[in-house]
């Protein structure tokens, strides 16, 4: 390690960042912590802001990752309203937007992502939902509209897809590749949101490109007009990595770090879904954009700041929620490798397991989040799993870890 730690700056007030804060004090770190954050709000959870605070069921404070004495406790110096734009390397200074320079002894930058803008002419008149602010807007604008096309088949579209037919408007996503989620599910998931939304009334079309969006209507590659008074576009998020870029430090679609958040420097670390790394349990690079991820590595960066043991080799968890179905995946179910079932999920209750060998890498299961703990631990294990046991649901999962095990 390199000198003294007497502050950390943290640059990102999201989960991820309020995680790292919070696990620095866990570990007893006293020192002075700076938290950045471009939002006036605490660091808070993303997750409801496509359900339940998209529909306006719960107040948007709800989200806080602290309340109250919590927060107080943390006694972090929280620079509101503020975003970083320049990393001295040299001098262990930061730059913020409104000129102020911060000397750091060490830096942890949790600075997320953004949404990918639609880059088609008119794409600016659609709306993203990233921030409080985005849900606020949208919840107004979803009030209001009568027709709504989600531009993008991944999870936010679909999250959002699913909040508008509940509130009683007419829906169509609109996907350029040939499923929904392709990025990050095998084709028996595609082929089961496909029917879930189409059973709720979504209208879903794939291998379909957006060429332009007008006041009233989206209009398709080859003329095709789609009506809707309200556009929203979910096509991706991208990392917020430019200011590692611009001080010199490795990135690769996101800022390139050990599984807990090292970067090259060894006073900067970098965490949450900004940070691209070789997964301990996966064996391969990766970037997560999870609730899971950017409180599991967040903790594993603090330690590793301080100079601690850490790890970070829990395989990946993520969670959906859409016309009333939960949704939840673990590990790479996408990644190649047979399929075992167990149960019906395509029914709307059981899951479907990805095998390597005799090796489990990933599960998704649906309103079965039991299978999810089991198959978790199955995953971090990394030992071998009869396929028939997995698939006979006569058998309690649990069973399979202490004869696995012994």
């Amino acid at each position: 390690m390199v000198g003294p730690i007497e502050r950390i700056v943290i640059v990102g007030a999201g989960q991820a960042g309020g995680w790292c804060a919070r696990a620095l004090r866990d570990e007893g770190y006293a020192e002075s912590i700076i938290l950045v954050g471009d939002e006036a709000h605490p660091p808070y959870e993303r997750p409801p802001l496509s359900k339940d605070v998209l529909l306006g069921r719960a107040a948007a404070a709800s989200t806080y990752l602290f309340r109250g004495d919590a927060w107080k406790q943390l006694a972090v110096d929280f620079r509101r309203g503020r975003g970083a734009i320049r990393i001295d390397r040299q001098g262990h200074t930061v730059e913020l937007s409104d000129g102020e320079v911060i000397a750091f002894d060490r830096l942890v930058l949790a600075t997320g992502g953004r949404p990918a803008p639609l880059p088609v002419p008119g794409g600016d008149k659609a709306l993203l939902l990233r921030s409080i602010a985005d849900a606020d807007l949208l919840r107004s604008r979803m009030g209001e509209a009568h027709r709504m096309a989600v531009v993008g088949g991944g999870w936010i579209g679909l999250e959002v897809a699913a909040a508008a037919r509940s509130m009683g408007l007419q829906v169509a996503v609109l996907e350029a590749t040939d499923r929904l989620c392709g990025r990050a599910a095998p084709s028996v998931l595609s082929d089961y949101l496909e029917q879930l939304h189409r059973q709720h009334r979504v209208e879903v079309r794939l291998g379909v490109r957006v060429a332009a969006v007008d006041e009233k209507c989206v209009r398709l590659a080859g003329g095709e007009q789609i009506d809707a008074d309200l556009v929203v576009a979910g096509i991706g998020l991208v990392a917020n990595d430019h200011l590692a870029a611009a001080a010199g430090l490795e990135v690769e679609r996101g800022i390139v770090t050990d599984p807990c958040g090292r970067t090259a420097d060894p006073a900067i670390f970098a965490c949450g879904d900004v940070s691209v790394f070789e997964h301990p349990t996966l064996r391969r690079r990766v970037r997560l954009e999870s609730w899971a991820n950017a409180q599991n590595q967040a903790i594993a960066c603090a330690r590793a700041l301080l100079g601690r043991q850490a790890e970070n080799n829990e395989a990946p968890w993520f969670w959906s929620d859409q016309h009333g179905v939960n949704i939840q995946l673990v590990g790479l179910p996408g990644a190649d490798g047979e399929i075992v079932v167990r149960g019906t999920p395509a029914a709307g209750k059981g899951s479907w397991h990805a095998m390597v060998g005799d090796q489990l890498v990933g599960t998704i299961a649906v309103n079965a989040g039991r299978d999810i703990k089991v198959a978790k631990r199955l995953i971090e294990k990394q030992l071998a799993v009869e396929r028939t046991a997995i698939a006979d649901t006569k058998i309690d999962l649990r069973r399979l870890l202490p004869a696995m095990s012994s």
